[in-house]
C-alpha cells in the first residue's frame, strides 16, 4: 500500500491535504456561504477539502444538502473509494455517496456540472513539473496533458488552473505550489494567462511543511472573477512560518504579475550599459574538443557520493585550461539551509578544491555551475565580483522578503526560508555592476590566497 502510494506520488503528483488545513485556513472563509453554492473538488483524493462542510450541517439535513451541494472527482480510484466511505462516516448513504464521488481524469475530460447553485471549487490540485516528466519514465504518460491548448504551461496545476478558466468558473480555493506567484519562467505564462481575469482575494503563504510526503513549498488561494480585466492586483497575504507575518503585494501585468517590483526597479535604476556579461556551464564536450597537456582538476556536478561531488582530471590545451583558471567562480542556485550557504557567487577553490566544475549531458539549474565572465577579469577582481555580488543579492533579499526568488523545499528547523535563484537574475544583478565597480579591493589582498 505504502509502495502504491509514493508511485501514485511520483507519477501523478498528488498529495492528500489534512483535514486539520481545511479546519483552519479554509472553511472560515467560505462558512457564511456553504447554502449559497455547490462545492466541488475535481482533484478530491479522500475529500478532505470538501466533505468536513457536513460538519455544519444539521443531520436531517445532511442528505440533501450532499445531494444538491457536494460534488467530488478523482482519476485515482482507491482515492474516491475512501472518499466515498468518508461520506458514509458523515451518515451519506453508499448510492447517494457513489453519485456524487466519482472516478474521472478531470484534468483531460473536465465534468459537466449541472446546478441550481453556482460552482465553487476547493482543490489541491496534482502537481508535477514538466521538466520532471521528460526527465522519469514512469511519468511519460503525463506529458499528453501539455499538448494542445495547453502547449506552454509548466506543470499539472497549471493546467487544472486553465481548465477553471475555460470553464469559467468565479470562485476557487486552490493549494498550488508557492512558485505560482514567486517562480519566473517556470510559471510567467499561466500567472499572465490567468491572473487577468481574476482577483485574490486571500492568500496563505506557507514556508514550513505541511504535507508528510513532500518537500514543495504551497500556497492556499482564494480566486474570485473579475470584472475587468486585470493589469494590477493588490491583495494582503500572510506568510506562515515560525511566525505569521501580514504583508501586502501588488502584482502588475508588465511584471508578468510577479511580486517583485522592489527587485525590478533596483535593476532598472541601476542597469549599466558597459556591465559585466556572464555564461554558464562547462560542458563536457568542449573538455572533449580541446583536448592537450595542461592538467585540470574539475568537480562532476552531476556525480554526488558519500556527502560530496566526485572530481576528475582532464588534460585540456591552453586556451581552455587558460579559459578555466580565469574564471574561478561558480553560482549556488538554491540555499543549503546553513547561514553560510546562501545562494550566490562561491570560489571554486574554497569550496571544492578544484580548477573548475564541468557537467556531463543534461544540465540541472540546482547543482553548482561554473560561470564565465566577459571582460576577462583579474583575480583581485574576481573576488570583488563576488564579494559585490553577494552584497547586491541579500540586499535585495532582505529589502524584499526574497520574494523574488523562488521559494525552494522546506528543510526542518531552517535558519532562514531556502529560495532558489534563476540564472536569468544572475544575469540582471551583474547588469548592473562593470569592471570599474571592482577596481578597488573590498578586503585585505592576503585573503585571495584563500580562494585561488
Amino acid at each position: 500500500m505504502i509502495e502504491n502510494d509514493n508511485l501514485d506520488r511520483r507519477i501523478f503528483g498528488i498529495h492528500f491535504t489534512p483535514i486539520e488545513i481545511f479546519n483552519k485556513y479554509i472553511l472560515p472563509q467560505i462558512r457564511p456561504y456553504i447554502y449559497n453554492y455547490t462545492w466541488i473538488d475535481l482533484y478530491c483524493g479522500e475529500g478532505n477539502l470538501i466533505l468536513p462542510i457536513l460538519n455544519l450541517i444539521p443531520e436531517s439535513d445532511r442528505l440533501l444538502f450532499f445531494k444538491e451541494h457536494i460534488l467530488c472527482f478523482d482519476i485515482n480510484e482507491e482515492a474516491v473509494n475512501k472518499a466515498i466511505k468518508n461520506a458514509i462516516e458523515y451518515g451519506i448513504p453508499k448510492e447517494l455517496a457513489m453519485e456524487n464521488i466519482k472516478v474521472r481524469d478531470t484534468l483531460k475530460y473536465y465534468p459537466e456540472i449541472n446546478s441550481k447553485y453556482p460552482v465553487f471549487h476547493i482543490t489541491n490540485p496534482p502537481y508535477l513539473y514538466l521538466g520532471y516528466i521528460r526527465k522519469h519514465k514512469e511519468a511519460s504518460n503525463e506529458l499528453i496533458y501539455f499538448t494542445g491548448v495547453n502547449k506552454g504551461y509548466q506543470d499539472l496545476y497549471q493546467i487544472a488552473l486553465i481548465n477553471d478558466l475555460r470553464h469559467e468558473i468565479d470562485n476557487m480555493i486552490y493549494i498550488i505550489p508557492s512558485n505560482f506567484l514567486f517562480s519566473d519562467s517556470g510559471t510567467n505564462k499561466i500567472r499572465k494567462d490567468f491572473l487577468r481575469y481574476y482577483n485574490i482575494n486571500t492568500c496563505y503563504i506557507f514556508e514550513k511543511k505541511i504535507f508528510d510526503y513532500t518537500g514543495t513549498n504551497v500556497i492556499i488561494v482564494n480566486f474570485e472573477r473579475s470584472k475587468l480585466l486585470n493589469n494590477k492586483l493588490e491583495f494582503t497575504a500572510y506568510k506562515i512560518n515560525r511566525h505569521i507575518e501580514k504583508k501586502d503585494y501588488i502584482l502588475y501585468e508588465k511584471n508578468n504579475f510577479k511580486p517583485n517590483n522592489q527587485y525590478y526597479d533596483f535593476i532598472k535604476d541601476n542597469y549599466k550599459k558597459d556591465h559585466i556579461d556572464v555564461k554558464f556551464y562547462l560542458k563536457y564536450d568542449e573538455l572533449e574538443n580541446n583536448k592537450g597537456n595542461n592538467k585540470v582538476i574539475l568537480l562532476n556536478s552531476k556525480d554526488y557520493k558519500h556527502g560530496e561531488y566526485t572530481k576528475k582530471i582532464f588534460y585540456v590545451n591552453e586556451k581552455l585550461y587558460n579559459k578555466i583558471k580565469l574564471n574561478p567562480l561558480f553560482i549556488r542556485t538554491v540555499d543549503t539551509g546553513s547561514l553560510n550557504g546562501k545562494a550566490g557567487l562561491y570560489s571554486i577553490y574554497k569550496e571544492f578544491n578544484a580548477d573548475g566544475i564541468f557537467v556531463n549531458g543534461n544540465t540541472y539549474r540546482t547543482n553548482p555551475i561554473q560561470i564565465f565572465i566577459e571582460p576577462e577579469l583579474t583575480k583581485e577582481e574576481s573576488y570583488n565580483l563576488m564579494l559585490l555580488f553577494n552584497k547586491i543579492l541579500n540586499d535585495l533579499r532582505e529589502k524584499t522578503g526574497g520574494d523574488f526568488m523562488t521559494t525552494y523545499k522546506y528543510t526542518d528547523n531552517p535558519k532562514y526560508i531556502r529560495k532558489y535563484l534563476g540564472l536569468k537574475q544572475v544575469k540582471e544583478i551583474l547588469t548592473t555592476i562593470n569592471i570599474k565597480d571592482l577596481k578597488y579591493i573590498l578586503e585585505a589582498k592576503e585573503q585571495l590566497k584563500h580562494y585561488y
